[in-house]
């Protein structure tokens, strides 16, 4: 136990240390060339989806509308975290300032719940869409697309807000020392030592609501798109309803499989390496393959790709 002299003093800290990747210098330069072109891939893709979708009015559909909101929330998640990574290896330093692991938490729960709920928001349009086809213009209108959008990112701003405001109550810490390369939200709780019964119940609460209820969600609505394909006579509509909903199936199982695999693998397993490599799937990987996934999968954004190809070129 630390004594009241060591967590007063652990009050006062104005920076926390981050663990980063490696301390090796060799693989520290490796790093330094691979996460700039992944970050730059993970920009200009995105950025590339959101030009293609409000090129082409063809393109301007809720489903399409939705894509855009993800490719903004993935460029937000991504710049979180790794150019203060980047930051970090240049200047051989691992320190990140007390306000700035505050801020970077915050931005870190707002993209991460972002990103939760327009999957699930996606997998309801998928859902009328192929449940409801003769009403989807009238269910799906401009205004509910547009409160949709703007119930998650005030969904996902009240989670960030929560973890803050339990942050700011924490009295002392066990350290400084954060075993990942950013401001991971649980690894910096999990440093407090003075961790209250109601902090406890309050973040399982948030984990519930945050992470449980969103994916219960898309699970219940991809029962009934499933069971509605199942019911259809032609096996050429069985196929094309299953075909759309493949490349918001994979963006999915990738967000919550390295989601979890994250979590569950640095809960289960102490080594840090194993680690690093599931925190790089979760918050670099993951939103560079996203665009990769809806272009090479979509016909409508391929064709609009090429137009403005042959347009430019």
């Amino acid at each position: 136990y630390l004594t009241d002299k060591e967590q007063h003093n652990l009050t006062c800290v104005s920076e926390f240390q981050l663990m980063g990747l490696s301390n090796d210098p060799d693989l520290q330069s490796v790093l330094f060339g691979l996460f700039p072109s992944m970050y730059l891939v993970t920009v200009l893709g995105n950025l590339l989806i959101i030009l293609v979708v409000s090129s082409d009015p063809h393109l301007h559909t809720p489903m399409y509308f939705f894509l855009s909101n993800l490719s903004l929330a993935d460029i937000g998640f991504i710049s979180t975290t790794v150019p203060k990574m980047l930051v970090n290896i240049q200047t051989h330093s691992r320190a990140i300032s007390y306000m700035g692991c505050l801020m970077q938490m915050s931005l870190f729960a707002i993209f991460v719940c972002m990103d939760d709920m327009l999957q699930t928001v996606m997998a309801y349009d998928l859902f009328v869409a192929i449940c409801h086809p003769l009403h989807y213009s009238v269910i799906m209108s401009p205004c509910l697309c547009g409160f949709l959008i703007l119930v998650s990112f005030l969904i996902s701003l009240f989670e960030s807000q929560l973890h803050n405001l339990i942050a700011l109550q924490i009295t002392c810490l066990n350290g400084v020392e954060i075993a990942n390369f950013y401001c991971d939200p649980s690894q910096v709780l999990s440093l407090s030592c003075s961790v209250t019964s109601t902090n406890n119940i309050v973040m399982y609460f948030v984990g519930a609501i945050f992470g449980f209820v969103p994916i219960s969600g898309i699970f219940f609505l991809y029962y009934k798109i499933v069971s509605s394909i199942l019911n259809l006579p032609s096996l050429g509509g069985k196929y094309k309803a299953f075909s759309t909903c493949g490349s918001h199936l994979s963006i999915v199982f990738l967000f919550y499989g390295t989601g979890l695999g994250m979590y569950l693998g640095t809960a289960v397993s102490h080594s840090s390496i194993k680690g690093a490599v599931a925190s790089v799937m979760y918050t670099a990987v993951t939103p560079m393959l996203n665009p990769f996934i809806y272009s090479l999968r979509n016909r409508d954004i391929n064709n609009t790709l090429k137009r403005l190809c042959n347009s430019i070129f």
